[in-house]
């Protein structure tokens, strides 16, 4: 009796938009993640933006440390500023005069802060940029915040009105800055509310580009974790439902059919406000990349539009 021969099925091939979204992604590290990693030069095109988030409690040393061995390697690094956790505008200038002079910095991620009260003069993204002190340091790029599913640090009642005037006033700034400025979101895990708070966005006149945030492949109950810890809102439900799924229980969660939703959109409408992936490695660096480059990641890095 001959055995019967089952043929491996043959891998779909990948959406050409989805390919397009991620092109040119970046990429979020942390200075203790970072010192795992040997050479980023093995895992990320060349010239990709890594963005090094300044948790509460890591000292400055490591954060200047991490942006000098990236830009070293060959990548553009973009530290986080968080408002909440700088006293004051001399510490500010201190930074940015670090930054500069130690990795040459010229980009950074504007933000409140990962902290519900401040340590100083600052609360707010806003006040940051209003001191100037980016421009006047020549930062060529400065990117901000943006919240898809609302964010109850900043509308405690769950709306968006006092998110939506931030917008706003982050428009007007651009508008008046230098630097190039673009909108980066925290993840999430359905494209319905990403794509319909883009459009409230235009619809209000806030035109930045924005740059979607994706959760890189992790164990669903890792990616639980982060998700509850960071405040992802109603998508959640998301990965609350595959968990009741004992078929995919087991199974890592991984942004495929999300990434390909949103691509499906910018490719359909190009002037929509959406321009491209901000990749979050909860499981794992080399994990993320990985997936990147199977879906369509560009191998070696193309040269970047101005967005």
């Amino acid at each position: 009796m001959s055995l019967l021969k089952f043929r491996k099925p043959k891998a779909s091939p990948q959406p050409p938009a989805l390919g397009s979204f991620l092109s040119g992604y970046s990429i979020e590290v942390m200075p203790r993640t970072a010192a795992k990693v040997a050479d980023f030069r093995a895992l990320l095109p060349e010239g990709t933006r890594v963005y090094i988030a300044h948790i509460d409690g890591t000292p400055i040393e490591d954060m200047v440390a991490t942006a000098k061995r990236l830009a070293g390697e060959g990548f553009a690094p973009m530290p986080h500023f968080p408002a909440r956790l700088i006293a004051d505008q001399a510490m500010l200038a201190d930074w940015i005069a670090r930054y500069q002079g130690e990795a040459g910095v010229t980009q950074g991620l504007i933000l409140a802060g990962g902290v519900s009260e401040p340590r100083g003069a600052f609360h707010s993204s806003m006040q940051l940029l209003e001191t100037g002190l980016f421009d006047a340091s020549g930062f060529t790029r400065l990117h901000v915040a943006g919240h898809p599913e609302g964010s109850r640090d900043i509308d405690a009642d769950g709306g968006e009105a006092e998110a939506m005037a931030a917008a706003r006033w982050k428009q007007d700034f651009s508008d008046r800055s230098d630097a190039q400025m673009a909108m980066v979101t925290q993840f999430a895990f359905e494209a319905a509310p990403i794509l319909d708070w883009a459009s409230r966005l235009r619809a209000h006149g806030v035109a930045l580009p924005i740059h979607i945030g994706l959760a890189g492949p992790a164990k669903l109950q890792t990616m639980l974790k982060f998700a509850i810890a960071c405040g992802v809102g109603p998508s959640l439900r998301v990965l609350q439902k595959r968990a009741l799924d004992m078929g995919k229980l087991l199974l890592p969660y991984e942004p495929a059919e999300l990434a390909a939703e949103l691509a499906a959109r910018k490719a359909a409408d190009p002037g929509f406000p959406i321009a491209q992936a901000h990749l979050f490695p909860l499981g794992g660096i080399k994990a993320c990349t990985d997936w990147a480059t199977a879906h369509g990641g560009a191998a070696t890095r193309p040269a970047r539009r101005a967005i």
